[in-house]
C-alpha cells in the first residue's frame, strides 16, 4: 500500500464497514507506524502503463511477537474470488517474517462469512468484547491463532501461490 492507494483503499473501507477508518489513519499507517504492515490487492490494468484498480486491502500490526489484524476488506466487485484469503495469508506471512508467532483480531459476532475465513487459518474464539461496535453496539468476537511456526508459514505460502 502506498499513499497513492489511499483514496481507493478508503473507498473500499467505506463500502465494507459501517465505521470506516478516516484517510488520515491510512496515511499514519504508511508514513509513521513502524509496527504496521499494509498490503493491497490490485486488479490487472486494462492497458499497459495504466495502474491497476485496488480490489482489496489489509493492515496488520506487529507488536512484539503478535500480529493483530487491524482491518481487511475486499471491494464488493471482487468478493467471492478468494482475495481475502490471499490478503490474510500475505499479511500473516509478512508478520511472521517480523517475528510474530500468534495473531489476534476482532470480528463482528454476526459476520459469519469473515469468521469462517478466519477459522480456515486456525483462529478460534477466545473471548467476546461486549458492545464493541459503536454503530449498533454489536459484540466483537476476539479470535486468536497461536503457535504460528515453520509449517504454518509454508501453508501460508501455499495459499498465496494458489490460482
Amino acid at each position: 500500500m502506498t499513499l497513492l492507494d489511499i483514496p481507493q483503499v478508503h473507498t473500499i473501507d467505506k463500502l465494507s464497514f459501517a465505521l470506516p477508518w478516516p484517510e488520515r489513519s491510512y496515511q499514519y499507517e504508511i508514513s509513521q507506524n513502524e509496527n504496521s504492515i499494509q498490503w493491497v490487492a490490485e486488479a490487472l490494468p486494462h492497458s499497459p502503463g495504466e495502474r491497476g484498480r485496488i480490489s482489496g486491502m489489509i493492515v496488520v500490526w506487529v507488536v512484539v511477537d503478535e500480529a493483530h489484524v487491524a482491518t481487511i476488506a475486499v471491494h464488493p466487485d471482487f468478493r467471492g474470488l478468494g482475495l481475502s484469503k490471499k490478503l490474510l495469508a500475505r499479511g500473516l506471512q509478512a508478520a511472521m517474517l517480523r517475528g510474530a508467532i500468534d495473531s489476534t483480531l476482532e470480528v463482528r459476532s454476526g459476520n459469519r462469512v469473515a469468521q469462517k475465513l478466519y477459522e480456515q487459518f486456525g483462529y478460534q474464539v477466545v473471548g467476546v468484547r461486549e458492545r464493541y461496535y459503536r454503530d449498533n453496539y454489536e459484540d466483537a468476537l476476539l479470535m486468536t491463532v497461536t503457535g504460528m511456526d515453520a509449517g504454518y508459514l509454508r501453508w501460508l505460502e501455499s495459499v498465496i501461490g494458489e490460482g
